[in-house]
C-alpha cells in the first residue's frame, strides 16, 4: 500500500500568456486548474500509471473540497484532516519563450494537535507492506523536524518512507534514515554547501554516502542532464530522453510516483530506472500539472538509454 501526504496542497492554476509585462496589463490566452501539492500529483500518477494510493495530509475551505472532489472522481483513496482557513491556490504563468513565473500562496496555519492528529492517522493505516511518500513543503505553524518524526512513528510501525523535500525539511529527515529519497542535484549542491556543479562521481559517493546511513535508493533528478539511480548496489544513470516538452512542473513528482509504484510492485532495478525516466518524461509533454498518460510512458520505456555505473 501507498500512503502519500500533501501537508501543503494547492490548487494548481497554470496560466499561459505571449510574455509577461511587470506593472503592465498580460492577457492571458489559456487557464488550466489541477488538484495539486506534491504528494496528490504523486498520487495522480501513480493512478495512471495503474497503481493505487491514499492521499492524505490538511485540506480546508473551498479549495479544499475542491480537490477532495477531483480524488474522488478519479477513484483515489484519501483521508484528510479537515482546518481552518483555506488551502492555497499557486499560479504558474508560462510565456512562449519557456519562462515560468510562479505565485505560491502559504496556505493555512496549522497547530500542534492537528499535526499528532496526522501522525497517529498515518500510524493506523501502515504495517510493514506500506511505503509512506512525505512530498513538498509544509504549512505555517508545522516544525521543520516533522517528516523526520513521521519516518521514526512509519519505522516504529514496520512500515517505509520515500522522502522528496529541500532544504532544513531534506537535512532533517536525513536524521531518521527514510528508505528513499529524490533529491535533485542542486539541493545536494545546496545540502553539502557547494558552490559549483558536482561531477558524476561525486554524486555517486554522495549517493552511497547516504545508503551508508541507512538509505536503500538514492534519485537524483538533473533535468536536462537526466538521472541517476542508485538501489542496494545498482548504479544507474540516464541521460534525459528526447521529448516535446511543455513545461518541467511535475517532472519531479512523476519520478516519485515511479519510484513508489515500482516499491510497491517490487520492480526489479531496470525496470524500476525505466520506468521512471519514462514517467518522469511523460509529465513534461503535458499541460499543467496533469500526470502522462500509462500509453505515453509505455511508448517512451524503449526510449530510455541506461549506463551501468
Amino acid at each position: 500500500m501507498i500512503i502519500t501526504v500533501t501537508m501543503n496542497p494547492a490548487i494548481d492554476k497554470t496560466v499561459e500568456i505571449e510574455q509577461l509585462v511587470p506593472n503592465g496589463l498580460n492577457r492571458i490566452q489559456k487557464v488550466e486548474y489541477d488538484a495539486g501539492g506534491k504528494g496528490i500529483n504523486v498520487s495522480k500518477t501513480i493512478h495512471e500509471l495503474g497503481g493505487e494510493s491514499l492521499a492524505m495530509g490538511f485540506l480546508g475551505g473551498n479549495a479544499g473540497k475542491t480537490i477532495e472532489n477531483v480524488l474522488t472522481s478519479w477513484n483515489i483513496q484519501h483521508d484528510f484532516i479537515w482546518v481552518e482557513g483555506e488551502t492555497r491556490t499557486n499560479t504558474k504563468v508560462f510565456e512562449k519563450s519557456g519562462g515560468v513565473t510562479e505565485l505560491n500562496e502559504p496556505g493555512p496555519v496549522i497547530n500542534e494537535a492537528q499535526v499528532e492528529e496526522l501522525i497517529q492517522k498515518i500510524c493506523e493505516h501502515t504495517d510493514k507492506e506500506t511505503l509512506v511518500v512525505l512530498a513538498g513543503s509544509i504549512p505555517a505553524g508545522v516544525d521543520k523536524n516533522i517528516y523526520a518524526a513521521i519516518t521514526e512513528s512509519v519505522h516504529e510501525k514496520g512500515g517505509s518512507v520515500l522522502m522528496d523535500a529541500d532544504g532544513e525539511l531534506f537535512r532533517n529527515a536525513l536524521k531518521a534514515s527514510p528508505d528513499i529519497i529524490k533529491p535533485n542535484q542542486v539541493e545536494l549542491e545546496e545540502y553539502i554547501g557547494a558552490d559549483y556543479r558536482l561531477s558524476m562521481g561525486e554524486l555517486k559517493a554522495l549517493a552511497e554516502k547516504f545508503q551508508n546511513n541507512g538509505i536503500k535508493t538514492v534519485a537524483i533528478s538533473m533535468g536536462k542532464g537526466g538521472a541517476m539511480i542508485v538501489r542496494d548496489k545498482f548504479v544507474a544513470r540516464c541521460p534525459a530522453l528526447s521529448v516535446k516538452a511543455h513545461s518541467t512542473v511535475g517532472a519531479g513528482d512523476a519520478m516519485v510516483a515511479a519510484l513508489a509504484y515500482s516499491w510497491d510492485k517490487k520492480l526489479g532495478n531496470e525496470e524500476t530506472v525505466r520506468l521512471c525516466m519514462a514517467t518522469s518524461a511523460g509529465a513534461v509533454t503535458t499541460v499543467g500539472t496533469k500526470p502522462p498518460a500509462r500509453a505515453v510512458v509505455d511508448e517512451l520505456i524503449p526510449q530510455v538509454e541506461m549506463e551501468i555505473l
